[in-house]
């Protein structure tokens, strides 16, 4: 699932920030088994992985386990 639908209007990133991206929605996506794209959790997902990008992390890993536990965001509680 490309992440760039949820980018808004300013933001942009680079291919290999792109791909680092990517790799994380698609591990927490797995990871919280969410399946069905159109499920709201699924732009929660991704908007923390953009966040975090925003802050500059870049690790995949390190997305992932921001999307899935939400550390780091502050709106997760």
């Amino acid at each position: 699932m490309p992440i760039r639908q949820f980018f808004g209007k300013d933001v942009a990133f680079g291919p290999d920030d792109l791909k680092a991206m990517g790799e994380a929605l698609s591990c927490a996506l797995a990871k919280l088994r969410l399946y069905d794209r159109n499920d709201r959790l699924v732009e929660l997902v991704a908007r923390r992985i953009i966040r975090a990008a925003l802050q500059g992390e870049r690790d995949p890993v390190k997305l992932c386990e921001i999307a899935v536990d939400g550390s780091g965001d502050a709106t997760a509680a």
